[in-house]
């Protein structure tokens, strides 16, 4: 076991160029924890977030950024019994995935599915715990209901559209472009929506309501959410691109019967993040071991190109997810 690691630090809030190849002494996985030498490290919007300064990590959590990654594990800590060193995981990290060692709670890794190369393997935790939470678990999506997600061809959007439509519910989607809609209708998406040329509002209007709403672009969005949305409907907010403010009506809250609601991931505890991880073995391994969902891949940048990676991430020119050859 090497002493050091390469990594890529966070210089000082700023632009992606702030973003510095660095060396760190290899941590020691404690008390329930497992040490992954990583392969590659999935490349998210709270990456970006943080480099910015907006999003500080939890006090017992590594500065390094990186919320996911795939790879090898390389040590157990004690308390471990279901992993061994050797054994190939994914895994949600509560930082520091932009290294070639981490150490995350043993609770939140999962095997990779089958078939599945590491590369791939390394786009799910982040991206399908805030799904199944926020869609599942507290948005309770059911089968048959109009679903609208916002973002259709990002990381997040690809996933939702296909957990969604292959669980049996009907999914509305939002993306700026033709080529971006194409890729959301051929996911499973039942109308695909160009933001640019028509008002979702109207189309969910005519579709009878969306029964759920997955939002993460805040804003004037959600009175319009609030507008889109069928009697009873629930909206789940999981970021805010364009802000978290709003005037809105709340006398619709209360005549309608809406739910609004949200969540973020990194906050929560070791154990609730452990319960979403064992929902997805349940629920959701299954379809990734049979190929009926899978990540949606970008692009890969060196790691010590995450400046690069980050840059082309806030283009928004990306369909799918961005990775981390560690």
């Amino acid at each position: 076991m090497p002493k050091t690691l390469r990594a890529v630090e966070i210089t000082k809030p700023g632009a992606p160029e702030v973003l510095q190849p660095t060396t760190r002494p290899v941590p020691a996985p404690g008390h329930g924890e497992i040490l992954i030498k990583l392969a590659y490290a999935g490349v998210n919007r709270p990456d970006a977030l943080q480099r910015a300064g907006m999003y500080a990590p939890p006090p017992t959590a590594s500065d390094l950024p990186g919320l996911e990654g795939s790879g090898t594990v390389a040590a157990i800590g004690p308390g471990v019994s279901d992993w061994a060193v050797g054994d190939e995981v994914c895994a949600l990290l509560p930082g520091g995935g932009y290294a070639e060692y981490v150490t995350t709670p043993a609770a939140h890794a999962l095997p990779i599915p089958n078939g599945m190369a590491l590369k791939e393997a390394a786009c799910l935790p982040e991206t399908y715990y805030t799904v199944w939470s926020n869609v599942f678990m507290r948005g309770g999506l059911k089968a048959g209901e109009r679903f609208l997600v916002h973002g259709g061809s990002s990381g997040i959007g690809t996933t939702a559209i296909q957990l969604a439509s292959t669980l049996g519910a009907r999914v509305f989607t939002t993306a700026g472009s033709d080529d971006k809609c194409k890729v959301c209708t051929d996911l499973g998406a039942e109308v695909a929506i160009n933001y640019k040329d028509a008002d979702f509002v109207e189309v969910m209007a005519e579709a009878g309501g969306a029964n759920l709403i997955l939002d993460m672009v805040g804003g004037s969005y959600i009175a319009r959410n609030i507008k889109a949305l069928a009697d009873e409907g629930r909206m789940v907010h999981i970021a805010f691109l364009t802000g978290p403010k709003a005037e809105i009506n709340f006398a619709q809250i209360m005549a309608r019967r809406l739910t609004i609601t949200g969540s973020t991931l990194r906050p929560q505890s070791d154990a609730a993040k452990a319960a979403i991880a064992a929902e997805l073995r349940e629920h959701v391994w299954p379809l990734l071991d049979a190929g009926r969902v899978k990540p949606i891949m970008d692009s890969t940048y060196p790691l010590d190109e995450a400046a690069k990676a980050h840059a082309h991430m806030e283009s928004s020119t990306h369909i799918g997810k961005i990775v981390l050859e560690v």
